[in-house]
């Protein structure tokens, strides 16, 4: 048998027109006393208070947070949560904030496309105190407002829009790409390198190209359209780009990836076809995720402070939140790390 439904009576609340009737003084006073927004003699005070305390009023969080106009949340602009940068990108940020004492409210989208109605200003002025936003999530135009605005925002892996001083931290992606590229060209001889792209409007990904034309024209390597790939910085997209880059036949010595991710499924592509790593084709990457150094033979790549960049993003916006200065860029070093699919032993 199923037990009977048990009947609930919901406890009607007070409310601020209830505290306001019995200490006789307006809601706007109630208001004021109650967010200590402006001066309010002390006699009306007391009053306020032993209405309160009477009727066991509680403010509602959200009303009292509107009439401050504080939320003591963060918001951060996500494209997604899964991929393994997103790991440490999440860690770094919530340390800062709890640090802070606030909140974090974390939405998830992708810029442009079906989705864009969607998630046009998911969070904002209306439920942030500032807002950490990770590369292409906003348009510049969108950001510029904000910044017109004065509302606080920081931008992860972007430069701010022309016009703004918007606080971002990047990595030194031209320095990191150059130390790479020299390796293989230097030590390993490899002429024929392929890059693997990350997404179109990404900053990283157009940095780490431009880096790789400019590596190839200091050592005189022609610049081969045929290899230059699309991915998108995702394992499934770095695959398929090695599979079209096998199908099409086009020779290379080496494949540079915008990503880890991208350069895991380059290793498995190119295992299915039969190729060796590294002995006919080297793989390189970007980032140094965890997952870099158990791969099938263990990733050269470079390491970028992942988790740092997004703390002091979360740092800076808390500054900003809180009236304080914040530094326009924050450039962080990468470094190379060595392991076996360059070729190295």
């Amino acid at each position: 048998m199923h037990p009977e439904p048990v009947a609930t009576r919901r406890v009607q609340r007070a409310t601020i027109t209830d505290v306001a009737r019995l200490a006789g003084v307006s809601i706007s006073t109630v208001s004021r006393v109650l967010n200590e927004t402006a001066p309010v003699a002390d006699e009306t005070i007391e009053r306020v208070r032993h209405a309160v305390d009477i009727l066991n009023f509680t403010p509602h969080a959200a009303a009292r947070m509107l009439a401050v106009r504080k939320t003591d949340t963060i918001g951060l602009l996500l494209p997604e949560i899964g991929s393994s940068f997103f790991v440490p990108t999440l860690r770094g940020i919530e340390a800062a904030v709890r640090e802070a004492g606030l909140d974090l409210l974390i939405f998830t989208g992708t810029p442009g496309g079906q989705r864009r109605r969607e998630w046009r200003q998911p969070l904002g002025e209306h439920n942030t105190d500032g807002l950490l936003v990770f590369s292409d999530l906003l348009e510049a135009r969108e950001l510029t407002l904000l910044f017109q605005h004065g509302f606080p925002v920081v931008l992860l892996h972007r430069s701010a829009p022309v016009g703004t001083q918007i606080p971002s931290v990047r990595f030194d992606n031209r320095s990191g790409v150059r130390k790479l590229l020299e390796h293989l060209i230097r030590e390993h001889g490899r002429r024929r390198i392929a890059f693997v792209r990350g997404p179109e409007g990404n900053e990283d990904s157009f940095a780490r190209e431009s880096a790789y034309r400019e590596v190839l024209e200091a050592h005189e390597i022609p610049l081969d359209p045929a290899l230059l790939m699309e991915n998108g910085f995702t394992e499934q997209g770095g695959e398929a780009a090695v599979q079209r880059l096998l199908a099409n036949n086009v020779a290379c010595d080496a494949i540079f990836t915008g990503d880890d991710e991208a350069a895991a499924g380059a290793l498995l592509a190119l295992r299915r076809a039969g190729k060796r790593v590294p002995e006919e084709i080297a793989v390189v990457g970007f980032d140094d995720v965890p997952l870099s150094r158990h791969l099938n033979p263990p990733l050269t790549t470079v390491r970028a402070p992942i988790e740092t960049a997004s703390y002091l993003a979360a740092r800076q916006l808390v500054r900003l939140i809180r009236n304080d200065t914040a530094d326009a860029v924050t450039l962080l070093p990468v470094e190379l790390v060595v392991r076996q699919s360059c070729g190295c032993p």
